[in-house]
């Protein structure tokens, strides 16, 4: 476990540790003052008359010029009071750097985490359930911080002042000390075996129930209109109650477990009060008298140490699985993914070429290869129609065309440059795409068109004129806030065809040289389909250097093309 967590902590905030380690010996320390500060105001309601035989009590009535015993007592109970403020600042101030190192940690992983799964691609992102990396990214980082590295910083906090009043107590009066070992001891190894192999489970358990229930929450509504017609919904509630069982019955084990060692210590203190009164009432002198109230000062602040570090141990066992989900992502690597974001364009004036292309999704599972020895080649300003049986690959064609996937064998050339990571970004700038299920966000009109532009850097008039070109000029008219109108999520407000001409108004306000669309049509009617095929054609003819890539099943949406190249 070590290890992994050394691993996933990137370098420059291990640097930062070191800083957060000497935080928590110094709250440690200072805590430990705070509880000393006790002592003499023990002295002062236990043995009064003591003050002048204890040598640094003396010592301090002398040097104040005290000239009575009531006085000295008010003089140090203020000053203990000043010295635990005081402390209790500087413990703030200290646990600052706790928590920003925490959540700034938090804030990394979370956000190396999202980059991380996006750049890994499509492959990637198709063979991983969405719910899944969700929870991932805005749930999981947090609790690595917050159930596995806090409570560590917390452990390590309580058992430094545990080790500094034993080591003082052992000093002072080994009995009392031998008597704390005896009352905690038992009880944090009866703890520890009652629950060591429960909690892992517990929070492995809860971790996929709360996925499966994200799961059953997304599919539900991104799903609505299959889940009603088919009436699925019962199904699909009687999932959502399963892991919602599931949830509360690991939280409330786990929470029982919470309060065990609570539980626990309190018997032990009890148990050590009594001992220590039955002694005190055996004995006449006055010194007994003063070890029991120490060893109550000292077995109520250990006592809430104890429960830290018991309840710490059961978080990080409850929340292990952080640890082995952030460690196979493998984020900490030499050098931070870097997602470009360059609004750079890569030329396009001759061609693309396809050259011996061959691809399989993964050659270790034995997938099916779709393409070998793949030739084609499409010229600028063509207008090329790719047809053939579903599930020859032509959706693959165009995501390697895309540059979604690399080749497993073979080469992709944009006029003679091999097209690769290293151009991708540039590529795809140069280049529009219309799927068969356009992707709208819950947003305006005009913010969909100029898609992934800041709202103060759109060009209205640019949108507006795309809008047009697409054919939705008198859509425009109709909307009660025209081009800043909300068209809901996914489109919801508009109909398939409204869909698919944003799709095209979107590659045109982009002002890409080449069109690609992959089935955008196959799921409309006739009518809206043929217009929106005389809408694409009219878009080729006003720009005779655009090039156009479509897939296609129904031949009359491949009219306009220039050729069709058939995939067998």
């Amino acid at each position: 476990m070590k290890s992994k967590i050394i691993r996933i902590i990137p370098r420059k905030f291990r640097r930062r540790a070191i800083g957060v380690t000497l935080s928590i010996f110094l709250r440690a320390l200072l805590n430990f003052i705070g509880l000393a500060m006790l002592v003499p105001v023990l002295v002062l309601i236990l043995d009064a008359d003591n003050i002048h035989q204890n040598q640094w009590l003396d010592w301090l009535y002398s040097v104040g010029g005290f000239s009575s015993e009531s006085r000295f007592a008010m003089a140090v109970c203020g000053g203990v009071v000043a010295i635990i403020a005081i402390k209790c600042l500087l413990s703030l101030a200290l646990f600052k750097v706790e928590r920003n190192f925490t959540f700034d940690l938090y804030h990394y992983l979370s956000h190396r985490l999202y980059t991380t799964y996006h750049n890994r691609g499509m492959a990637f992102i198709k063979d991983n359930n969405s719910a899944v990396l969700t929870r991932n990214v805005n749930v999981v980082s947090l609790t690595f911080v917050t159930g596995i590295l806090k409570p560590i910083a917390s452990i390590a906090s309580e058992a430094l002042l545990f080790v500094m009043l034993f080591v003082s107590m052992a000093i002072y009066n080994p009995m009392v000390a031998a008597l704390v070992v005896a009352i905690f001891l038992p009880a944090t190894l009866i703890y520890y075996y009652l629950v060591r192999r429960r909690l892992n489970n517990y929070g492995t358990e809860e971790n996929r129930a709360h996925r499966d229930k994200a799961r059953c929450v997304s599919e539900t509504f991104r799903g609505y209109a299959d889940i009603e017609i088919n009436n699925a919904f019962p199904k699909m509630l009687d999932q959502f109650e399963q892991a919602q069982r599931r949830i509360i019955s690991l939280r409330s084990k786990n929470d029982t477990i919470a309060t065990l060692p609570q539980m626990f210590t309190e018997v032990g203190l009890a148990v050590g009060m009594a001992i220590m009164v039955a002694a005190a009432l055996g004995s006449k002198g006055g010194d007994m008298q003063l070890l029991f109230g120490i060893f109550a000062v000292a077995a109520v602040r250990l006592m809430p140490s104890v429960r830290s570090i018991m309840s710490g141990w059961s978080a990080i066992k409850y929340n292990l699985y952080t640890i082995d989900i952030l460690a196979d992502a493998d984020i900490n690597d030499k050098e931070q993914p870097v997602t470009n974001s360059s609004a750079e364009r890569m030329p396009f004036k001759e061609a693309i070429e396809v050259r011996g292309v061959g691809f399989r999704f993964d050659d270790r599972r034995g997938d099916k290869e779709i393409f070998r020895d793949l030739n084609m080649t499409i010229r600028k300003g063509e207008r090329v129609g790719i047809r053939g049986a579903s599930g020859a690959g032509k959706t693959t064609l165009f995501n390697l065309l895309l540059g979604f996937y690399a080749p497993t064998a073979g080469e992709i050339l944009i006029d003679g440059t091999p097209l690769d990571e290293s151009n991708r970004r540039r590529w795809q700038n140069s280049i529009g795409y219309v799927s068969q299920g356009v992707f709208i966000t819950d947003g305006s009109l005009l913010e969909n068109v100029a898609f992934g532009i800041a709202s103060d850097k759109i060009d209205r008039e640019r949108a507006t004129e795309a809008l047009k070109a697409a054919d939705m000029g008198d859509f425009i008219a109709s909307l009660p806030d025209g081009i800043d109108s909300k068209i809901g999520e996914g489109g919801c407000r508009l109909s398939g065809g409204q869909r698919q001409r944003i799709g095209i108004a979107r590659a045109l306000y982009k002002q890409a040289e080449i069109l690609f669309f992959d089935e955008a049509t196959s799921s409309l009617d006739s009518q809206t389909e043929e217009n929106i095929n005389r809408s694409i054609e009219a878009i080729s003819a006003n720009n005779k250097e655009l090039t156009i890539v479509v897939i296609a099943h129904r031949e009359s949406s491949l009219e306009y093309c220039d050729r069709i190249i058939t995939i067998d």
